[in-house]
């Protein structure tokens, strides 16, 4: 495509007109280059995992008995009625540091368990202010988790601290849910290290 400008000969106005060109390319499939490997993309699970993370998962949801299972698929979540969290498999996650923040964020929620710290309200359902508060409170406890572990990145800290912030516009920037979600957060996180 090419763009000349002109003059319109009646009212002088500048007149941009649009020219398209027709362009031939020849394209090959990678199986009729000769020399030419195709790498598979790397997922989480063939880069090192983090000692320190692992030992904080394997220590809490041993001494709590809390079931952690892996399942294929996108979803990932905290059944107080199981007392389970379930994530995806490692595998599935393009960069470790997603991994663990999201496995902190739901060993996060696990801490309201009534037989823990008797913190998640059985009102709560998507949107009001009792679940917008526990999102707060367990990704602030995921963030001081990947930085105690040594695991967090700069991607991982920017996309909590948009997160963070969606939840906090959730709740039309009231400052005190900030307060009441942090003092939590300090809570969960220390009942998770208490054996560390």
């Amino acid at each position: 495509m090419t763009i000349t400008e002109a003059t319109d000969d009646e009212t002088q106005e500048p007149e941009v007109k649009t020219t398209f060109v027709l362009r031939y390319y020849n394209v090959f499939h990678i199986d009729q280059c000769d020399g030419l490997t195709v790498e598979a993309p790397q997922t989480a699970a063939d880069r090192p995992t983090s000692p320190a993370a692992d030992k904080v998962i394997t220590d809490y949801t041993a001494r709590e008995n809390l079931t952690l299972r892996h399942q294929k698929g996108d979803e990932a979540y905290y059944s107080p009625s199981r007392d389970c969290v379930v994530l995806p498999l490692m595998e599935q996650f393009t960069d470790l540091a997603e991994y663990y923040s999201t496995a902190f964020h739901e060993l996060t929620h696990s801490t309201g368990h009534a037989t823990r710290l008797n913190r998640l309200a059985t009102t709560a359902h998507f949107g009001n202010t009792e679940y917008s508060k526990e999102e707060l409170t367990a990704e602030i406890g995921a963030a001081a988790l990947m930085n105690y572990t040594g695991t967090e990145t700069a991607k991982a800290f920017r996309n909590s601290a948009a997160y963070i912030q969606n939840w906090l516009t959730a709740l039309r920037n009231d400052r005190r849910m900030i307060v009441y979600a942090s003092g939590a957060a300090a809570k969960a996180v220390d009942y998770i290290l208490a054996g560390a």
